[in-house]
């Protein structure tokens, strides 16, 4: 996936993630509880694909190290 589609994913995620603690913090129950903890885990890995992504950027511009 590239930088433009996670940042899309992520967004839509924490947006998701954002009604379902409005809908807690309100005292109604979420149709599926589980999703907070799915979704939570979700945005964990994709930031982590980002990062992990841009340090990759990083490496191939600059010279290579030795093994």
């Amino acid at each position: 996936m590239s930088s433009k589609e996670i940042d899309e994913k992520l967004l839509e995620m924490k947006k998701e993630l954002l009604k379902i603690r409005g809908q807690i913090a309100v005292g109604t129950v979420p149709k599926n509880p589980g999703r907070s903890k799915v979704l939570r885990r979700t945005i964990a890995r994709a930031i982590l694909v980002k990062s992990q992504q841009a340090q990759q950027d990083i490496n191939q511009g600059g010279p290579k190290a030795k093994a």
